[in-house]
């Protein structure tokens, strides 16, 4: 009930919205990509604490242990603080959020946190984060991002915090894969160098409450040589590769204004995921116009852009489907025929209506 009330006054409030409340459907996505059954995870953007609710339904659903899951958030705004802390109360669930509400650039609560999961949507091309007095902050270590922009200060937050085999699944609005204003594309080379970017996703529009800004998902890894993740999973060696997934086509509108993803496209994109990262018995291959392996070349080639178009190509045609010049000349033929009956069919009007009496120079004989 609480989720919902919360869901019905996001979409309510408009823009506001989006500042308390991430969709389900896209915190049940990023929770079933990077699978948290054990360690710490973390939100320094927390919200509501929607993906700590969902981390916690992912452990039940899969059998695991609620207790060796440790939260740890963080929220600046003091009414969704409390809005988080009602959450997660609610539902018995133990979280460090901090002893009161802090902003993560400028008074990190967890300063010191090293975490295995990291889950997060920060406020899309925030311009007001106070960049001008963090300089010289140790998390720039890829370049100090532009003041009137958040979005590559949030990411290097994100990778500050992550232990070295830990895994970071958030959103961000799109213009982060292809930026190059104020050294932003700088920023993103170095983190691209650094063999740090794991998976990009385009998502579908109309999802997020409040804007119509389109937006993608990055998944950061610090280690992809294949050594066992906390669950104890050994996966196979990533060395210089990124999964582009385009999902621009899926999900469909629960109303005029919202789309949702349904649970059949989470799968879909999780078990891509998982099978290319080597996690389970299904062979991955690359599909055309759905998802493609790139390596450290391949998005040279492209300038460092991390758009999923630009490397899964457009979708295969389908069997049935003939050459642009053929199928041109298949339907001017049909046209032909068509046009000829079209005649045939007049002649037998008018001759039909000269029967009944009416000559040419009726109102039925200037048709």
């Amino acid at each position: 009930m609480y989720e919902y009330f919360l869901s019905q006054f996001a979409s309510k409030e408009g823009k506001k919205g989006g500042e308390f409340y991430t969709p389900r459907c896209i915190v049940k996505l990023l929770v079933e990509m990077i699978e948290p059954y054990e360690g710490r995870v973390y939100d320094p953007c927390c919200g509501s604490s929607g993906m700590f609710v969902q981390s916690e339904a992912f452990i039940r659903a899969h059998g695991g242990k609620i207790g060796e899951l440790s939260i740890y958030g963080q929220e600046s705004n003091p009414t969704t603080w409390k809005l988080a802390k009602m959450n997660l109360a609610i539902r018995g669930i133990e979280a460090n959020l901090g002893g009161q509400n802090a902003d993560s650039f400028h008074n990190d609560l967890h300063k010191t946190l090293k975490t295995d999961f990291l889950l997060a949507n920060p406020p899309f091309n925030d311009s007001d984060w106070g960049g001008d007095r963090l300089r010289e902050d140790v998390r720039w270590a890829y370049g100090v991002p532009p003041t009137g922009n958040a979005n590559f200060a949030w990411v290097q937050h994100f990778i500050h915090h992550l232990a070295p085999t830990g895994i970071a699944g958030f959103v961000l609005a799109n213009g982060s894969m292809g930026s190059n204003q104020s050294g932003e594309g700088d920023i993103r080379t170095a983190i691209v160098e650094a063999d740090l970017v794991d998976c990009m996703i385009a998502l579908p529009g109309q999802l997020f409450y409040g804007t119509p800004i389109p937006a993608c998902l990055w998944f950061i890894a610090r280690d992809k040589s294949g050594a066992p993740t906390k669950g104890g999973k050994p996966l196979r060696d990533r060395h210089g590769e990124t999964l582009f997934m385009d999902a621009r086509q899926m999900g469909s509108m629960v109303d005029r204004t919202h789309r949702e993803l349904t649970d059949e496209d989470i799968a879909k994109i999780a078990e891509t995921y998982h099978a290319w990262r080597g996690e389970t018995e299904e062979t991955y291959e690359d599909a055309p116009g759905y998802c493609k392996t790139a390596n450290l070349d391949d998005i040279r080639g492209h300038g460092h852009v991390l758009t999923p178009g630009r490397y899964v190509g457009a979708p295969e045609t389908e069997e049935d489907d003939e050459p642009f010049e053929e199928k041109m000349a298949h339907l001017t033929s049909e046209l032909s025929v068509q046009f000829a009956e079209s005649k045939r069919l007049e002649d037998e009007i008018r001759k039909n209506l000269k029967g009944l009496g009416f000559g040419e120079n009726s109102q039925w004989g200037e048709l």
